[in-house]
């Protein structure tokens, strides 16, 4: 099979496709045939050396990934089963390559109504979102929540879902992704680039930061009393989590995992038409490093794959 690895940390440049042997699923696990991979920021970062997650080079990034069964140690699934997941995250899942070894728990059958690339760009942004605003942020109906990146990877996921919730939905993105925001039900959109937001909104039950910064600090402006801030890039301030603590609010930050009631149900929600994924442009394999300049780049619009 061929594989995409690096042998040294660098830029886009560094990753290489090479080929080497398949993998064997062990007990519990399956061979997925992989048709498409999404790419996540931290892949970008991992192979910069910014983030020494899954230790020193050679690697194989990865952990989005959508495919086919190819075979199968476990009565979960059967060969030809489309399914999509995370796998083993955050130990390495190995996922830059045509076939992947996965626990059989860590990936789910792939909704008809998503194709395999859309499926992939899902895994990762989709259980962050859910972890976030469900088993952290307990959103319920009624509940305001502020979704700071709205038009990001996590961010665009997370207005959907807790439009699912039954949420107010208060997103912050620049200009240009106004419309896009509005289209995944934002019910308001504020321009980071022109308002500040601690001005323009107040009483928010559930902050989900996906952007860091001050914005985290800032966020206790415009919480109501004992609201919630969780955010995906700052789990680490325990200083902001002191002072959120002695302001009456609750400070989580998200460490995402494989989980497979969530990614069922996401799958759920993908299957009923309530949560779309937003693919902002695909590479084929063997443009890897293409992609990683534009991953490198930032400012997204949802989320970047590969095709295999």
């Amino acid at each position: 099979m061929r594989i995409i690895t690096q042998r040294t940390l660098g830029g886009p440049e560094v990753l290489t496709v090479v080929h080497a042997p398949a993998p064997r699923p062990l007990p519990t696990e399956v061979l997925v045939r992989v048709k498409a991979i999404g790419l996540n920021p931290l892949e970008a970062r991992l192979r910069a050396g910014e983030f020494p997650l899954i230790g020193r080079p050679p690697f194989i990034l990865g952990w989005d990934i959508s495919g086919v069964v190819e075979a199968a140690q476990t009565s979960r699934f059967k060969p030809g089963d489309e399914v999509f997941g995370m796998p083993l995250f955050p130990r390495a899942a190995n996922a830059y390559a045509e076939l992947v070894s996965a626990p059989a728990l860590h990936l789910a059958r792939k909704p008809a109504s998503l194709s395999h690339v859309e499926a992939s760009a899902l895994p990762v942004v989709g259980l962050t979102a859910w972890q976030g605003l469900i088993d952290l942020g307990e959103v319920s109906e009624g509940d305001r929540v502020l979704v700071h990146g709205g038009g990001g990877g996590v961010g665009h996921v997370a207005i959907q879902l807790a439009k699912a919730l039954g949420a107010h939905v208060i997103a912050t993105a620049s200009g240009g992704k106004r419309e896009f925001a509005e289209g995944l039900g934002a019910d308001e959109v504020i321009d980071y680039t022109t308002a500040d937001f601690t001005e323009a909104v107040r009483d928010i039950d559930v902050v989900l930061d996906t952007i860091g910064g001050d914005a985290v600090e800032r966020s206790l402006a415009v919480l109501r009393p004992g609201g919630h801030l969780v955010t995906a890039v700052a789990d680490e301030e325990t200083e902001l989590a002191a002072k959120y603590e002695a302001a009456g609010m609750r400070f989580s930050g998200i460490a995402v995992d494989p989980d497979p009631v969530a990614l069922r149900g996401l799958a759920g929600l993908a299957g009923q038409g309530r949560l779309r994924v937003h693919v902002q442009e695909t590479f084929p394999f063997e443009r890897v490093a293409d992609a990683h300049r534009l991953l490198d780049g930032g400012h997204l619009r949802g989320k970047l794959v590969l095709t295999v």
